[in-house]
């Protein structure tokens, strides 16, 4: 008898706990770093966000969030909770209003305190966009999950790491989360120009961006310093749970180039493009926070020993001067000056005021109520003509030829612009086909 109630006591404790948690049962055998991810991945990439568009509210919401967690954490703010703000001026002569989060680790050396490893992430995305379907709007959100809730969401905890370990720190750590880094990497620019006093004692800086598709490749791009390259040949004498791969070639752009600018050393961890860039599929779903710990675990390992070694040497390879080929084609969002339409470089704009303006719906797709969206990749060359345009993903041959014919007759954009001269860039964008319903 007694055995008997004990199994039924069993039973009665499985069945109420199963009913207390909601979650999956893998989350309960998560790390304390992969709990954190998701947490901190699922809030940047939320709906309410509405895709952290460069100073709106939800990248304000996004900053608040960010020194938020790093004050749970034991870290200091230098700017407060609302972060450091700033100005930036718009081509229409309104003013943008944006900001940096930059937590502070101490260092314990005496000599090495007073200057700095800075470790930083891009706080925005690209906002919303609407289209307008059959005289309806339609808003769509930028989540932004790859790009970049991943990198701040890693970038967290990391934090946390330092944070518990900063006994062993010789040098102090700048944590950075850049606002409007879409916009010509504003936030890292006014930190380096306007804001941080001391850019001077800044030995190095490490770059997170993108680093949720980890089964794509795991990547680190230095400009070929020999400097920043030696840690990662010394780690890989160790062991570790993930080897980057350490390439010559810029895998995209993002805020390190304004510390290029500054000649200081850095390092940038991306997993590189993915199919769900710069679309509203960049879910904090699509993270792989299984190979995200493993980058985490790896990148603390790299900061540590950067933070504690020889200052490095500023001295890029020839990755930095290869834009200077002709050929080279930029991505659209990583255009110093961004291609416009219209006077307008808001993609949208190309598709309200063309696109769906002059594309004809195939009358063979309507009788046999043929839908959906096609995902066209298209070049805006020097001169702003479109090149090249193709269907990444199609829908049917109707469709793909209809949007391939709007966007090949496309007026002359206004080209883009990387440091100072014309420049070929590349951009890819849905064109949704949608049929009314009958009522």
């Amino acid at each position: 008898m007694k055995k008997t109630a004990t199994i039924l006591l069993f039973l009665a404790c499985t069945l109420a706990a199963h009913a207390q948690y909601s979650g999956s049962y893998q989350e309960l055998y998560d790390s304390e770093a992969v709990a954190g991810m998701k947490e901190h991945a699922g809030f940047f990439a939320s709906a309410a966000l509405e895709g952290r568009k460069a100073g709106s509210e939800g990248e304000k919401e996004a900053a608040v969030y960010f020194a938020e967690v790093l004050e749970s954490y034991g870290v200091d703010l230098l700017y407060g909770q609302e972060g450091d703000v700033f100005g930036l001026k718009q081509e229409n002569g309104d003013t943008l209003t944006s900001r940096n989060v930059i937590g502070f680790i101490p260092g314990y050396d005496r000599e090495l305190r007073n200057h700095y490893i800075v470790i930083a992430a891009r706080l925005d995305n690209m906002g919303t966009y609407s289209v307008s379907v059959n005289g309806e709007p339609q808003e769509h959100i930028y989540y932004g999950g790859n790009g970049n809730a991943s990198g701040l969401a890693m970038l967290l905890e990391l934090a946390r790491m330092l944070q518990t370990n900063k006994v062993l720190l010789r040098r102090s750590v700048i944590i950075a989360a850049f606002g409007s880094s879409l916009e010509g990497c504003a936030g890292s620019w006014y930190f380096l120009n306007r804001s941080f006093g001391d850019v001077a004692n800044i030995d190095a800086m490490i770059n997170l961006d993108m680093v949720g598709t980890g089964s794509n490749g795991f990547y680190g791009f230095s400009a070929s310093n020999a400097d920043m390259n030696q840690i990662a040949v010394a780690l890989s004498s160790t062991l570790q749970p993930i080897q980057p791969r350490i390439v010559a070639g810029e895998p995209v752009s993002s805020d390190h180039r304004m510390f290029y600018d500054k000649q200081i050393p850095s390092m940038f961890f991306t997993t590189g493009m993915y199919p769900e860039y710069n679309t509203d599929k960049d879910r904090a779903s699509i993270l792989e926070y299984d190979i995200m710990e493993k980058e985490l675990e790896y990148i603390y390992n790299y900061s540590v020993s950067l933070i504690n070694g020889l200052k490095p040497v500023f001295n890029p390879g020839e990755a930095m001067e290869d834009e200077k080929a002709v050929d080279k084609v930029f991505p659209y969002y990583e255009c110093d000056v961004k291609p416009s339409f219209l006077g307008s470089s808001d993609p949208s704009v190309f598709l309200e005021k063309w696109v769906y303006v002059y594309m004809k719906y195939p009358d063979e797709a309507v009788r046999n109520g043929i839908q959906g969206r096609v995902l066209v990749d298209f070049i805006i060359d020097e001169k702003g003509d479109v090149q090249n345009a193709r269907v990444l993903r199609g829908v049917d041959p109707l469709l793909d030829e209809a949007a391939l014919k709007v966007v090949n007759a496309s007026p002359r954009w206004r080209p883009a612009y990387m440091r100072g001269r014309k420049v070929k860039s590349e951009i890819s964008m849905y064109i949704e086909f949608r049929l009314e319903k009958k009522k």
